[in-house]
């Protein structure tokens, strides 16, 4: 099962050598991706290493029980101890979504149930807010529509690691937010309602990871480029020699030329650099799509048919209906207190994304 770790054993030593190198580092851009690499491969080369040597221990036990009874119970703790490395390993191995440790937006958008439900938007955001504090994340208010009774009809706020900091495997923003996407449905005596009676109300919550500037990189392969003569006014040179450059970028048709400069060598310069910023903006607006095909798929309607999760007042009950999880400390879970109920949603993605492997 564990065939593919030796691959990732020697990556990692690979990566420390790399990170040790000062000459490394003069590459910010370079650095960052290596560490970022590095930490998501430690913690499996510390388990592979754990499991490895519980195995170990685990032989020398049984040898020595062999001849001495009183080893038995040392081979039955070690052979539980390597069972639990054995699955911690296998959760570990787990594909990782690649924008886990993006920043996130997070929209909450008041839905069925009036005014009841925007005042419901303006507990979630709280309980955003209060869970972000937390975890030491930093949250702005980007955008708000609040309701005349107070709370929100539709709030953005974007949710980062304080000081731009690599969080560790699976706590990142998006790891843990990503699954709040949907339709939160709350049970509950309206604020309005004079006779006690409990209505139901919905609100929608939309979480997209922040986008971030796209590198590009252009494969000179994909390049087609053609030199012609200038045109128009100019000094020496122009009209006179084959200077001017047209660039195509052959996989997008995306082209750029320059004309301006006096040779050849100056316009392709420029040329590439025209290309550059076309080809950034192309794939920024690629990712941005993306992300607003994600956010629709969300939440189609804010509607209480919708829901993943319900929040029950009367009862102090929270329940998530996707992976069956209830507990009735729902005061709590507004407070910020929201990692059990995550930690449901992520284990049973783990528990998917394992089956299907």
């Amino acid at each position: 099962m564990f065939e593919a770790v030796d691959e990732l054993v020697v990556e990692h030593a690979d990566l420390e050598k790399k990170l040790a190198d000062p000459s490394v580092h003069a590459d910010q851009a370079n650095a960052r991706k290596l560490n970022k690499r590095y930490a998501e491969l430690t913690p499996i080369v510390a388990t592979y290493r754990s499991w490895k040597q519980a195995g170990d221990d685990m032989e020398t036990a049984r040898e020595l029980a062999a001849d001495d009874p009183d080893f038995a119970a040392e081979v039955k703790e070690l052979d539980k101890q390597r069972e639990e490395l054995t699955e911690r390993l296998r959760l570990l191995l787990v594909p990782r979504d690649p924008s886990d440790d993006k920043d996130v937006i997070l929209e909450i958008k008041a839905g069925a149930g009036g005014d009841e439900s925007a005042l419901f938007a303006g507990d979630l955001l709280r309980m955003y807010l209060r869970y972000a504090e937390r975890l030491g994340w930093k949250t702005e208010i980007i955008d708000a529509t609040e309701s005349e009774l107070g709370g929100y009809k539709d709030v953005q706020v974007a949710v980062k690691t304080k000081g731009g900091q690599s969080p560790e495997p699976g706590q990142g923003v998006w790891a843990r937010l990503k699954y709040e996407g949907g339709v939160h449905r709350v049970q509950r005596v309206p604020a309005t309602e004079s006779q006690g009676r409990i209505h139901t109300s919905a609100a929608g919550v939309l979480v997209t990871p922040e986008a971030e500037e796209v590198d590009v990189e252009i494969n000179a392969n994909d390049l087609r480029i053609d030199v012609y003569r200038s045109s128009g006014p100019g000094g020496q040179s122009v009209n006179t020699t084959d200077s001017a450059v047209r660039i195509t970028h052959l996989p997008t048709g995306v082209v750029a030329s320059c004309q301006n400069e006096k040779s050849q060598l100056q316009n392709k310069e420029q040329a590439l650099r025209i290309l550059r910023s076309r080809l950034l903006a192309a794939a920024q607006e690629e990712a941005e799509r993306e992300a607003a095909d994600a956010r629709r798929s969300q939440v189609r309607t804010v509607d209480r048919s919708e829901k993943i999760r319900t929040y029950n007042f009367p009862e102090n009950r929270i329940s998530d209906h996707r992976v069956g999880f209830k507990s009735y400390n729902l005061d709590q879970v507004l407070d910020g207190d929201l990692d059990a109920v995550i930690q449901a949603c992520v284990d049973a993605d783990s528990a998917a994304k394992l089956a299907a492997a």
